[in-house]
């Protein structure tokens, strides 16, 4: 067996064999879109495109794989790579770099492969592969055998890295148009909270009888604080006496050092009681 059979990044061990080489043909059958009528990439609308702009196109796998990220940079026009126009070939070096730089900043990416074979579709498209960061037995020429091999990553997580390689792009001119994954919203209305239960006969009947007293609306809450202004009753007495609250048996002003303050009615405070007159002297009565 060749030497790479034994490398640490070949994906396969234990017994296998080389398949029996197949004779050469004489003429090689077209590849796929040879002709631009019949090409699937000039037939592809934006739409399908994580990133689009006037000459270049980039596009995704239509589901997540093993790697981190896969993608393919595709000329707008019907070239292959050694049809391109000096113009384009200079961009193609360009958008090479970027695109790698791009994918490289996601976290988790250690390298990034740049692969192009040419072999199934005549339209130019450039292949990058992201290589995830400590993982050296995936590092060279198997790449793109490992990624059919292992655990596909999430598909949220996919998502988040088309949006980010585009917007990437797009700081550079074109559009982007993947965007990250939604986040399934749920309104705090259809939260169900558990209703606690208990198995004492008199703790249930005082809970129902809390409920029926709990005002429910704002009527009810209105009617209660009538009725508490109700129980309170005020004795107008002439503009020289102090007015006085029933049911009192502390004298009007501060309250005791020592005694909590009543609470105040929901309702508007009580007048402040004016200072009592002092006591008159018998001596020197003062006249009527």
């Amino acid at each position: 067996m060749p030497d790479f059979t034994r490398w640490p990044s070949f994906p396969f061990e234990g017994d296998m064999r080389v398949k029996k080489l197949a004779p050469p043909v004489e003429v090689e059958p077209p590849r796929s879109g040879e002709d631009a009528s019949d090409c699937v990439a000039c037939g592809t609308h934006d739409d399908a495109y994580i990133w689009v702009s006037e000459r270049w196109r980039v596009r995704a796998m239509d589901r997540p794989t093993g790697l981190p990220m896969v993608l393919i940079l595709e000329c707008r026009s019907h070239f292959d790579i050694g049809d391109l126009t000096n113009m384009l070939a200079a961009e193609l070096g360009v958008m090479t770099v970027r695109l790698e730089r791009a994918i490289r900043s996601l976290d988790g990416v250690a390298r990034v492969h740049v692969n192009r074979w040419g072999d199934g579709s005549a339209h130019l498209h450039m292949w990058f592969l992201a290589r995830p960061y400590g993982r050296l037995q995936l590092r060279g020429t198997f790449l793109s055998l490992w990624d059919d091999l292992l655990p596909v990553i999430p598909e949220s997580q996919w998502r988040e890295n088309l949006a980010h390689v585009a917007a990437w792009l797009a700081d550079f001119g074109g559009k982007a148009n993947a965007e990250p994954a939604h986040i399934q919203w749920e309104s705090a209305g259809t939260f169900a909270a558990p209703t606690p239960t208990s198995t004492n006969p008199a703790a249930a009947q005082d809970t129902d009888a809390d409920e029926n007293r709990r005002p429910k609306t704002l009527g009810d809450i209105e009617a209660a604080s009538a009725a508490a202004d109700s129980g309170v009753r005020v004795t107008e007495s002439p503009s020289d006496t102090p007015q006085t609250v029933v049911g009192s048996t502390l004298p009007q002003g501060d309250p005791a050092p020592d005694a909590e303050p009543e609470p105040h009615s929901r309702t508007a405070p009580l007048p402040e009681a004016p200072t009592a007159a002092a006591p008159q002297s018998p001596t020197n009565p003062q006249p009527a």
